[in-house]
């Protein structure tokens, strides 16, 4: 994230000299926020050049203040990178005026050498990853750079008071891309797996401990890819427990075997908790997007993990994804509650730009919605009707079940109907 730009960006300059002639400084916004605050903030910062982070979550709104910042300071420059723009520079370019280049892929050796061409004057076609626009209104690509080493990124929260993290997520990054590819995601498109040095990663978390922020979110694509990197970290963060943080992980349930199951076993209640995508349990459905699991497999992981009561797990459902009519989903909602997880996500496609999802929709004669987070609205095997259907049944499950305000109400009411599906489509029938 931004954080990582700018702290290897200030390595990076203090190593070529250059650190006086720049001041890299962050400015973070929320949704509470009006659109004239933070045009009124980035103002009165007298940038030279401004950089936008872009993601699904934020990009209709960096689009709204673009327009106006242009306005009230047009010699500034303009640059926007992450995962909306990376994949669709020229598209972005042409759609943006004020914007004059787009940093395409990993940003933080692109924003570093950028910046050293800005300062010396170098020509910017000169750097790899980036779309420019050019006087003439033509565009110049340099290219995708390569990925870069995970460990020459300094440590992002060495220089943040501890006092900003008390009440925060702690995000954290031990690893880059993924073994995996499935079709709706955007980390295994370079295909590079990179992990960062354990001599790194250990001192680091120890920070946090002492910090004793809340939780710390692992954000790996699949936290438990390599074994042995795996069991280093939750031997640490188990041998080093300060009784307060918890640590989340995204990981492939079926790949966990005995050495790590035991030791997971042996963790404090509330020390650790588990993502699981899920996705679907249609094999069909599993294959057209690429995704290899084996449901038996999680069924039986998860059993025994839920068995030790000391690791809460969520486990993922994806509605909206090939092949997955409504019966089938109520099969796969069917399949995943039964193995009572504390908390049932279910989610619904997005098409992310970039994504091999994007190449499918022909196929899936797939509709999703213009606006970001560019939500599906109906496929080949689902009406919108049923897509409706499936966001009710989502309400119903966020309130009764993921909240864990009902578990002894619903195992009751549980009796009353043939499936999970059923009770859960009665409440929603009872609520509308």
């Amino acid at each position: 994230g931004i954080y990582s730009l700018e702290t290897y960006g200030e390595k990076m300059l203090k190593e070529w000299g250059l650190a006086e002639q720049a001041e890299i400084s962050l400015a973070e916004y929320t949704i509470n926020h009006q659109m004239e605050q933070i045009l009124q903030d980035i103002y009165k910062r007298k940038p030279d050049v401004i950089g936008f982070s872009c993601y699904i979550w934020n990009i209709s709104y960096v689009k709204v203040i673009l327009a106006d910042i242009k306005k009230v300071l047009p010699d500034v420059k303009i640059w926007a990178g992450g995962p909306e723009v990376s994949y669709h520079g020229e598209a972005f370019l042409k759609e943006e005026p004020a914007v004059d280049l787009v940093m395409m892929g990993e940003g933080e050796i692109t924003f570093a050498h950028f910046l050293k061409a800005l300062l010396e004057g170098e020509d910017l076609k000169q750097v790899p990853g980036l779309m420019v626009r050019n006087a003439d209104g033509t565009f110049t690509n340099t290219g995708f750079r390569q990925v870069m080493d995970m460990s020459q990124i300094p440590f992002p929260y060495a220089f943040m008071d501890m006092k900003e993290l008390e009440h925060r997520i702690i995000y954290y990054e031990s690893s880059r891309g993924c073994p995996f590819s499935c079709a709706y995601c955007l980390s295994s498109i370079d295909k590079k797996l990179r992990f960062r040095s354990l001599d790194l990663v250990l001192p680091e978390l120890e920070w946090f401990l002492q910090a004793k922020v809340p939780q710390v979110k692992f954000v790996d694509r699949t936290f438990n890819c390599k074994k042995s990197y795996a069991m280093a970290i939750w031997q640490y963060i188990r041998d080093h427990d300060n009784g307060v943080t918890n640590f989340h992980f995204e990981i492939a349930a079926d790949l966990l075997d005995k050495d790590e199951l035991d030791l997971l076993s042996t963790m404090r209640p509330g020390l650790v908790q588990l993502e699981i995508g899920v996705q679907s349990t249609n094999e069909k459905t599993l294959e057209a997007i690429r995704r290899k699991t084996d449901i038996e497999e999680i069924r039986e992981i998860t059993e025994t993990i839920n068995s030790w009561h000391n690791i809460h797990q969520h486990l993922d459902l994806i509605a909206g994804l090939p092949w997955e009519d409504l019966e089938s989903f109520k099969k796969s909602f069917n399949d995943v509650y039964e193995m009572e997880p504390e908390q049932l996500q279910l989610g619904f496609l997005k098409v992310l730009k970039g994504s091999y999802m994007e190449e499918l929709i022909p196929d899936c004669d797939l509709l999703y919605s213009a606006a970001p987070p560019y939500e599906v609205l109906c496929t080949k095997w689902l009406s919108y009707g049923d897509v409706l259907e499936l966001k009710d049944i989502e309400e119903m499950t966020e309130v009764h079940y993921n909240s864990r305000q009902f578990t002894c109400t619903l195992k009751e009411l549980e009796k009353e109907f043939d499936t999970p599906y059923e009770m859960f489509s009665f409440m929603a029938g009872y609520y509308n």
